[in-house]
C-alpha cells in the first residue's frame, strides 16, 4: 500500500495521525469486512481532515453566533420566564471547563460552544428584564395624557406614540410605559403634552397559532398598549420636565418630519412618499396599493431603510470624501486618506441612522456597516464572513429578539450567501485568466452579471424565511431587482445623500426632484412587473421544523469552505419534505370570537360571523388561498340565518357559529362543534368554545382527527411569559379552554379532552 501524502491519514490506518483527528474505532459489525473497513475509513479521514481544514482557516469561530442564536431559541421556547441565574452559572461551568480542557482541542471546542449558548440564553433573560414594563391588561375608554414621542402622518390622520403620564381607572404602577394610537385630526407635534380620550387595547396577539406575534414585538418595543383617539387633543401642562431623551428623540423627529413633507412635495406624489421614506424612514404616506405593488415585484426591501440604503448611503459619502480628498497629491501621499474617507463614512452612517429614526432594522445595517468601514481602519478585508460573524454577536447581544423576526433572518441570510459566493469567486479568478472582453464592455458585464448573481442569491438565501413569515413568493423579483436597483443605485441614493448636505443651505430641491423623478420610474417599473400573471404565489404556511431546516442548509453552505457543505442538501431536502405537506387546520378561530373559517366540502375556506379584514387575509395566506377578504365565495357553504351560521365539513361535521345565546341552546343539542362570541356557563352536549376561553387562549385553530379535534391555542403556545396575556384565574368546568375543548363522556355528564 502507498503511503499516505503529507497531511493526510491513510485509508488503512486505524487511528488519525493528524493533530486534532479524533481516534475512531470501527463498529464491530463491519470490522473484518476489508472492502468496507477501508471505505469507511477513507470517508472518515476525509471528513476529519475537512474539519482541521476549518479550524486552521478559523471558520470554526463563525459558529458562535449560531450557538448564541440556538441559546436565545431556548429561552423563547420556555413556558415561563427563566431566572437570569440560571444561565450564569452554566456560563460560569462552561468557561471553567473550557480553562480546564484547554489543552484538548475537540472538548475545548465543546466548552466554547456551550459558553456561546449561555451567554444567548442570558441575554435575552437579561434584555426582557431591563425592557420590561406593564401592559394593558384590558380594553379600556379614559382620559390619557402623555408626552409625545413621535409622530408619522399618514393618508388619513397621523400615528402618534406617546410617553404615558397618565391613564383614567388606572393605578400609576400600571401604567404601560408608552402606547401608540391613530388620530384622525388635530396637530401636534413631537415634545407636546397632550390630554385626550382614548379607547386602548391590550397588544393583540397573533392571528393564528404560529402566526406573527404583534404582543411579543410591541413588548421589546416598551409599548403597552395601542388605539385610537377619535375626538380632539388639547395640548396641557406636563405634570414634570419630559426627560432629556425625549427632548432630543422630539427634536430630531420634528425635523423628520419637516424634512418629510418637503421631499414629498417636491418629489410630488407617491414617488415622493417613497423618496421622503427613503431619507427619513418615515412610510406612512405610501399607500397600500403602491406597497403592493413593491412587493410583488420583490423589490419592497428598498422602502424599509436597512442595509441597501446604510451601504449606499456610505459608500456614496466614502467615494465622495476619498476622491475629493484624492485631488491634493499633499494629502493623498501623506495622509491616509482611504482611513480618513471611513471615518467619514462611519459618521455619515450614524448620523444617517439616527436621522432615519434609529429602527430595529436600521440600527442593525448600522451595526453591519461600522464592522465593515471598522476593518478598513485596522487593514483587513471590509467584506469578509468574520465581520459578519462579529456584526451578528454584537446585534444578538443588543437585541435578542431579533432573531425571531424576518428582518434579522434576511438580511444576515442574505449577506451571509454573498459573501460565501465572493470568497469562492475570488479563489476562481485567481486560477483563471483575465476576461478578454475588450475594455468598454467589461465594465458592463461585470455590472449586469453582479446585479443577476446577486439576485439570484439573495433571494435564493431569503425565500425561505420570506415563505415563512409572509407565505409568499414572489417569482419575478429578479426581474423587479434587476430593473430597479440600478435607479437606487445611481441616482435614488446619491441624490439623497447630496440632498442631504444641501438642505442647510436651501439647495437642495434639485436633488429632491431627481430623487422623486428616479422614484418615479422604480414605481412605475414595480408596477409593470406587479401586473404579471402569478406575480405573487401564495404558498401555505409551513412550521419551524422546515425553517429549521432551511436556515441549518443556508448555515452549512456558506460558513464552510471545505466539500464538508456539500452536506448542506441534506437539510434542505428534509426542509423541502416537511414543508410540502404543512399542517392546515380545519377550523380557525379569530381571538376575540368574532368569527371563524371553516374547511367546506370542497377544501377551501368557508367564513361566518365577522372577522377583521386583516385577520382574514392572514388565515387565507397561511392556507395558501390567495382569494381577496371580499371574495363572495368565502361566505358560499355557510348556512346563515339572524342567529348564527352552519358549515358543514368534508367529513359531515356540523360546525356551528352561534351569534345568540337560544341559538347556544339549539346547536349544543344538533351540531358536532360550537363557537361562539358569547361567554357560555351552561351545559353543552357538543364541544363548546366560548368567549372566555378565547379571551384566555387567543386565536385558536382546530387540527381534525378521526376522534375530534386536536387544539392550537395562539397564547398556551406561547406560555406564561411578561409579553402575553396572564393566567386566568382557575375556571368551572363549564369555562372550557379553547386548547382542551370538552364533550361528554360515554360514562356521565363529566368533560374530557379532546386529544
Amino acid at each position: 500500500m502507498q503511503p499516505a501524502p503529507p497531511g493526510q491519514c491513510s485509508p488503512a490506518s486505524p487511528r488519525g495521525t493528524r493533530a486534532g483527528v479524533l481516534p475512531w474505532r470501527l463498529p464491530d459489525v463491519v470490522r473484518g469486512r476489508p472492502g468496507v473497513e477501508l471505505t469507511l475509513m477513507a470517508w472518515r479521514a476525509r471528513l476529519f481532515g475537512a474539519l482541521s481544514r476549518e479550524a486552521e482557516r478559523r471558520r470554526l469561530f463563525l459558529w458562535l453566533p449560531v450557538l448564541m442564536g440556538a441559546g436565545i431559541l431556548l429561552y423563547f421556547a420556555a413556558d415561563s420566564e427563566p431566572a437570569l441565574a440560571a444561565p450564569l452559572s452554566g456560563l460560569a461551568l462552561a468557561a471553567g471547563a473550557a480553562f480546564a480542557l484547554r489543552r484538548r482541542r475537540i472538548a475545548l471546542m465543546v466548552c466554547l460552544g456551550l459558553c456561546a449558548a449561555f451567554v444567548g440564553f442570558a441575554a435575552a433573560t437579561w434584555r426582557t428584564a431591563t425592557v420590561a414594563s406593564p401592559m394593558l391588561d384590558r380594553p379600556r375608554i379614559g382620559l390619557l395624557t402623555g408626552f409625545v414621542e413621535a409622530v408619522e402622518a399618514r393618508d388619513a390622520g397621523a400615528r402618534l406614540v406617546i410617553l404615558v403620564t397618565g391613564i383614567a381607572g388606572l393605578e400609576p404602577a400600571a401604567w404601560p410605559r408608552r402606547v401608540r394610537v391613530n388620530v384622525r385630526s388635530g396637530t401636534v407635534s413631537p415634545g407636546d403634552h397632550i390630554a385626550a380620550v382614548a379607547r386602548l387595547l391590550p397588544p393583540p396577539g397573533p392571528a393564528r397559532p404560529g402566526g406573527y406575534d404583534f404582543g411579543r414585538d410591541a413588548f421589546f418595543r416598551g409599548l403597552g398598549a395601542v388605539g385610537s383617539i377619535p375626538g380632539k387633543i388639547a395640548l396641557t401642562p406636563p405634570p414634570h420636565p419630559p426627560p432629556p431623551q425625549l427632548s432630543l428623540a422630539a427634536t430630531v423627529d420634528r425635523a423628520r418630519n419637516a424634512l418629510t413633507r418637503r421631499i414629498a412635495e417636491i418629489g410630488g406624489g407617491q414617488a415622493g412618499a417613497m423618496a421622503a421614506a427613503l431619507v427619513t424612514g418615515k412610510r406612512g404616506l405610501i399607500t397600500e396599493t403602491t406597497n403592493a405593488d413593491l412587493r410583488a415585484a420583490g423589490i419592497y426591501h428598498i422602502v424599509s431603510i436597512s442595509g441597501l440604503h446604510m451601504v449606499l448611503a456610505a459608500g456614496t459619502i466614502f467615494w465622495l470624501v476619498r476622491a475629493v480628498l484624492a485631488l491634493s497629491r499633499t494629502l493623498a501621499l501623506g495622509f491616509p486618506i482611504k482611513k480618513i474617507a471611513a471615518l467619514a463614512a462611519m459618521a455619515g452612517a450614524t448620523a444617517y441612522c439616527v436621522f432615519s429614526g434609529a429602527e430595529v432594522a436600521t440600527v442593525r445595517s448600522l451595526i453591519m456597516t461600522l464592522v465593515m468601514l471598522g476593518a478598513i481602519l485596522v487593514d483587513r478585508p471590509a467584506l469578509s464572513m468574520r465581520n459578519l460573524a462579529l456584526a451578528a454577536i454584537i446585534v444578538l447581544l443588543r437585541e435578542p429578539e431579533a432573531l425571531l423576526g424576518p428582518s434579522f433572518q434576511m438580511s444576515f441570510g442574505a449577506v451571509a450567501a454573498l459573501i460565501a459566493f465572493a470568497e469562492r469567486w475570488e479563489e476562481r479568478s485567481r486560477a483563471q485568466p483575465p476576461s478578454a472582453l475588450p475594455w468598454p464592455l467589461r465594465p458592463l458585464w461585470i455590472a449586469v452579471t453582479g446585479i443577476i448573481v446577486t439576485t439570484l442569491l439573495a433571494t435564493a438565501a431569503t425565500a425561505p424565511f420570506g415563505a415563512y413569515h409572509f407565505q409568499t413568493f414572489n417569482p419575478f423579483g429578479l426581474l423587479g431587482n434587476a430593473l430597479a436597483l440600478p435607479f437606487v443605485s445611481l441616482f435614488v441614493m446619491p441624490a439623497a445623500v447630496f440632498g442631504v448636505l444641501a438642505y442647510p443651505f436651501g439647495l437642495d430641491a434639485p436633488a429632491w426632484w431627481l430623487m422623486g423623478l428616479a422614484s418615479h420610474v422604480v414605481l412605475q417599473l414595480a408596477h409593470w412587473v406587479a401586473g404579471i400573471d402569478h406575480s405573487t404565489v401564495v404558498i401555505a404556511a409551513f412550521g419551524p421544523a422546515a425553517l429549521s431546516c432551511f436556515a441549518a442548509s443556508l448555515l452549512w453552505a456558506t460558513l464552510w469552505t471545505t466539500k464538508l457543505r456539500l452536506l448542506a442538501i441534506l437539510p434542505l431536502i428534509g426542509g423541502v419534505m416537511i414543508a410540502a405537506k404543512p399542517e392546515r387546520p380545519e377550523i380557525q378561530i379569530e381571538r376575540d370570537g368574532s368569527g371563524i373559517a371553516v374547511r367546506g366540502r370542497d377544501g377551501l375556506l368557508v367564513v361566518a360571523g365577522k372577522p377583521s379584514r386583516f385577520v382574514l387575509q392572514q388565515w387565507l395566506t397561511a392556507d395558501g388561498d390567495s382569494r381577496n377578504p371580499d371574495d363572495a365565495s368565502l361566505r358560499q357553504g355557510a348556512a346563515c340565518d339572524a342567529q348564527g351560521c352552519v358549515i358543514r365539513t368534508k367529513d359531515g361535521r356540523n360546525v356551528a357559529y352561534a351569534r345568540e345565546r337560544l341559538a347556544i341552546i339549539e346547536d349544543c343539542r344538533r351540531a358536532d362543534l360550537v363557537v361562539t362570541p358569547i361567554p357560555w356557563t351552561a351545559p353543552c352536549k357538543a364541544p363548546l368554545i366560548d368567549r372566555t376561553a378565547l379571551g384566555r387562549d387567543g386565536a385558536t385553530a382546530l387540527v381534525a382527527r378521526a376522534e375530534g379535534w386536536r387544539s392550537h391555542a395562539a397564547e398556551q403556545a406561547g406560555g406564561n411569559r411578561p409579553w402575553t396575556r396572564q393566567s386566568a384565574p382557575p375556571l368551572s368546568p363549564s369555562s372550557r379552554p379553547a386548547a382542551a375543548v370538552t364533550s361528554p363522556s360515554d360514562d356521565g355528564p363529566g368533560p374530557e379532552p379532546l386529544q
